[in-house]
């Protein structure tokens, strides 16, 4: 796993920030360059808890967050406890509310997840911080006394996703209308309370994130800045951060690190060479010459495998990572089934088709029922040619029942030729 650090080739962070493609949209780029190779400033970067976990989108603003307290600069984690209560507007529809008890839940996992890549010692340490903590005490009465007052219906018109849902069946709620309010109130509150002088989000949020920068100018008369990452979608325009039309997650509970492994592994070589810069702490030098490397011998697939790695080893850790590797290597009979844990096994198997099967399945009935052939005479002639394994060994007769192939009672993987296969999961 490279060793996070900032690339020292680099003059300071903002020219490695652009380098990664990691500014999209700011204030003043010539301001913030100086601002950020100048003495240790204070920066913030909000999430709002509306699941229990962050996901991949997320971990783009962690990385940024990482990287500048890496380069000094002392980070705000701020989880919305009271943001989380109303949702920023979503293009289409309004949000479902949660309940309090569940978004009170869902700020201490997220807490727990950002914090997790922070340094919280030294001159510059992090600090997490609960916007429910400054706007829970504020009258309705106040709240518009002393922030509604500087905001301009117009110009509240005229953000993005406000205007989006005005233009929608939808139309948009006086709360949901309200959401850039009460976020520029954090900017001001972290501004008065900690020197807060920058905010980082993704450019989804750009108007959210000037109604901050927007308000501290008029309140305080002073100014302050905003970086906001680029959305990341993939070359053919989809969607990224989706497997299986699900969202990749950064809790193990809900993708497992074989899952997440098996993300980054099928990165598209278009693809590849932009996650590396925005994902991982490789350097420059070593970013370059991956990019020969898909280039001149696409098919070793050493970007995406060393991007897999340093993804997974940084979110779950080294050894979740090299289980990972070694699960896929046995499902494809380079490694010992029985060598890896039941989690990880089990990981690996779910993302394979399955089929539930008692002790008493036969191998025949599995290939049928699990689609690695189409018929019983065809499950027979590929077991008779050598071509059928059960827990990567031989499966040899007609005959053979899953039985006693169940690891730890539960699982085996059916393989058909190399390349081709099947998860088995006993009945319950």
């Amino acid at each position: 796993m490279a060793p996070e650090q900032n690339d020292p080739t680099f003059d300071d962070v903002w020219d490695e920030l652009d380098y990664r493609g990691l500014v999209h949209v700011s204030t003043d780029a010539d301001a913030l360059k100086a601002l950020l190779a100048g003495p240790p400033i204070t920066f913030y970067c909000g999430f709002d808890p509306t699941a229990p976990s962050l996901h991949l989108g997320n971990l783009v603003q962690i990385l940024v967050m990482r990287r500048l307290q890496l380069a000094g600069h002392r980070p705000l984690g701020l989880v919305g406890g009271s943001t989380g209560l109303i949702g920023d507007p979503r293009p289409t529809a309004e949000r479902t509310l949660n309940t309090r008890e569940t978004v009170a839940e869902w700020v201490g996992y997220l807490s727990s997840q950002i914090a997790r890549f922070l340094s919280f010692e030294g001159d510059n340490a992090a600090r997490m911080v609960n916007n429910l903590d400054w706007t829970a005490p504020l009258s309705a009465i106040d709240f518009l006394r002393e922030v509604g007052k500087y905001f301009r219906v117009g110009t509240m018109l005229k953000k993005d996703a406000v205007s989006a849902r005005l233009n929608s069946d939808a139309g948009i709620s006086y709360t949901e209308f309200s959401y850039q309010i009460l976020q520029g109130m954090d900017f001001l509150e972290l501004y008065r309370s900690y020197g807060c002088v920058l905010q980082t989000g993704g450019s989804d949020q750009w108007g959210n994130l000037t109604s901050g920068t927007d308000l501290i100018h008029r309140a305080e008369h002073v100014s302050v800045h905003a970086i906001g990452t680029p959305l990341i979608t993939n070359s053919d325009g989809t969607k990224f951060g989706k497997s299986e039309g699900n969202a990749v997650w950064l809790d193990p509970d809900l993708t497992s690190p074989y899952a997440f492994y098996q993300f980054w592994l099928n990165t598209d070589d278009a693809d590849v060479i932009d996650r590396l810069k925005i994902f991982t702490f490789l350097g420059r030098g070593e970013i370059e010459r991956l990019e020969r490397t898909v280039a001149e011998e696409p098919f070793r697939r050493e970007a995406q495998r060393t991007l897999a790695f340093e993804v997974t080893a940084l979110v779950h850790g080294e050894k979740a990572a090299e289980a990972a590797i070694a699960a896929a290597a046995a499902l494809f009979g380079q490694g010992a089934l029985d060598s890896l844990d039941e989690s990880t096994l089990a990981a690996a198997i779910s993302e394979l088709p399955t089929l539930e099967v008692s002790g008493e399945t036969t191998v025949l009935e599995a290939l049928v029922g699990s689609g690695l052939v189409g018929s019983s005479s065809e499950a027979r002639r590929a077991i008779s040619q050598g071509g059928v394994y059960l827990n990567n060994v031989k499966v040899e007769s007609d005959d053979a029942v899953v039985g006693e192939a169940l690891l730890g009672g539960r699982h085996a993987v059916l393989r058909r030729g190399k390349k081709t296969l099947a998860g088995l999961v006993a009945s319950s």
